[in-house]
C-alpha cells in the first residue's frame, strides 16, 4: 500500500469514527457551563470569543463584570458599538484598590444578584459572569451560592465563568473546563499592560 493508499485509509477510518460519535451524541436540552481559568492570559478573552460566536448566530448575551469597574477595556467599547450583548459592570476594581473586605463582598453580592437576575429570566442564550472566580477566590462568594444560581437558570442560558483559581466544586460541576497556562508574560519584563492587547 502506498503511502498516499494508507493515508486515504486512516483518514476514512477517522471519519466514521467521528460521525459516530457525533451520531451517539445528544442535545442536554440546556445551556452549558464553561469554566475558563488557570494563570495564563486569555481567559475573558477566550468568553468574549464566545460571545461573538454566539451573535453570529443571532443569540442574545449578557455580560456581568465582577471586578472590572470603571477600567475602560476595548471589547466593552467593542460590544458597545456593535449592540446586542446586556453589559453589567458591577466590580469596583482590583481588591487592591478598594481595601475594604465589606465593601467588596457587598459588591460581588450585587454582581451575582445581577448575574443571577439575567440567567434565570429566559432572555439570554448565553450570559459571561468575567472575573467570578476571583470573587470565589477571595470567598466575597461561596461556591455553593454560585452553583444554586447555576441549578437555578432558564434552560435556554448557557454560562461562562472566568478568573483564576475557580474552586473545584465549580469545576466539577462545569460542562467543560478550559485552563490557561502561563508560559511567559510580558509583564515579567517589566513591561506594563498594552492597550488592545491586555485591555
Amino acid at each position: 500500500m502506498s503511502d498516499a493508499e494508507k493515508h486515504n485509509a486512516e483518514m476514512k477510518a477517522l471519519q466514521k469514527a467521528q460521525r459516530e460519535k457525533i451520531a451517539e451524541a445528544g442535545d442536554p436540552a440546556r445551556g452549558l457551563v464553561l469554566v475558563h481559568t488557570g494563570d495564563g492570559k486569555g481567559k475573558s478573552s477566550s468568553a468574549f470569543g464566545v460571545v461573538i460566536r454566539a451573535l453570529g448566530w443571532g443569540q442574545s448575551v449578557g455580560v456581568v463584570q465582577f471586578i472590572k469597574g470603571t477600567w475602560v477595556t476595548g471589547e466593552k467599547q467593542f460590544f458597545d458599538k456593535l449592540g446586542g450583548v446586556t453589559w453589567a459592570t458591577m466590580g469596583e476594581g482590583f481588591t487592591w484598590d478598594t481595601q475594604d473586605r465589606d465593601r467588596d463582598i457587598a459588591a460581588a453580592e450585587a454582581a451575582f444578584a445581577k448575574a443571577r437576575t439575567m440567567m434565570e429570566s429566559g432572555d439570554f442564550d448565553l450570559v459571561v459572569l468575567d472575573e467570578v472566580n476571583i470573587a470565589l477566590r477571595y470567598d466575597y462568594l461561596t461556591p455553593e451560592a454560585v452553583i444554586a444560581g447555576l441549578d437555578a437558570r432558564h434552560p435556554r442560558s448557557g454560562v461562562i465563568l472566568t478568573g483564576r483559581d475557580a474552586p473545584q466544586a465549580l469545576c466539577d460541576y462545569a460542562d467543560l473546563v478550559s485552563e490557561m497556562r502561563e508560559v511567559k508574560h510580558p509583564y515579567q519584563a517589566g513591561i506594563k499592560a498594552q492597550r488592545g492587547i491586555d485591555f
